[in-house]
C-alpha cells in the first residue's frame, strides 16, 4: 500500500510540473484594456526599455468587419538583457522582444499575460534555464506587469 502511495505521490508531482511548463502568466488588472495598457507602456518607458510596437488587435479585426473583444499587444525590450541571450543562441530572437498581452475576458474581466522566458527558450540549447538574463526577463516582467495592474 506505501508504494502504491507512493507511486501516485510522484506521478502527481510530475503531473504539476509539466502543467507549468509553456503556461501563461496572467495578472488581474483594476481598469480597461486602453487604461491598462498605457499604464504598462509608461512602466516600461520609465524602466528604460524600448517599445518597439503597440498592436491593437481588436482594431485589426474592425478593419476586416469583424468584431474581437479589447486586446492590444505590447512588443519592449532591453538590448542589454536581449542581446547575451541571442548570443548564447541566435533563435532566442524568435522569443524576443518580449511581449505582454492586454486583454479584455468573456466575463468583462481585464488581464495582462505573458509567457515565462525561461519557459519561451528552454528548447534552445545555447541558452540555460538558470541565465542571468533569464531571471531578470521574469523580474522585469512581473514588476511591470504588477505595477500596469492597477492592484
Amino acid at each position: 500500500m506505501k508504494r502504491l502511495a507512493m507511486v501516485a505521490l510522484i506521478a502527481l508531482l510530475g503531473t504539476g510540473a509539466l502543467a507549468g511548463e509553456g503556461a501563461v502568466t496572467r495578472v488581474k488588472a483594476a481598469g480597461d484594456v486602453d487604461v491598462t495598457m498605457d499604464a504598462l507602456e509608461a512602466a516600461v518607458t520609465e524602466a528604460g526599455a524600448t517599445v518597439f510596437a503597440r498592436v491593437d488587435h481588436a482594431a485589426g479585426a474592425q478593419d476586416v468587419d469583424m468584431e474581437l473583444s479589447p486586446a492590444q499587444l505590447l512588443i519592449f525590450g532591453n538590448p542589454a538583457l536581449g542581446t547575451p541571450a541571442m548570443q548564447d543562441d541566435a533563435l532566442a530572437g524568435l522569443y524576443l522582444p518580449l511581449r505582454v498581452l492586454v486583454y479584455q475576458g468573456g466575463d468583462g474581466q481585464v488581464w495582462l499575460a505573458y509567457e515565462d522566458p525561461a519557459d519561451m527558450m528552454a528548447d534552445l540549447g545555447g541558452v540555460a534555464p538558470d541565465a542571468d538574463y533569464i531571471s531578470k526577463m521574469q523580474g522585469a516582467l512581473k514588476a511591470l506587469t504588477g505595477k500596469a495592474s492597477g492592484m
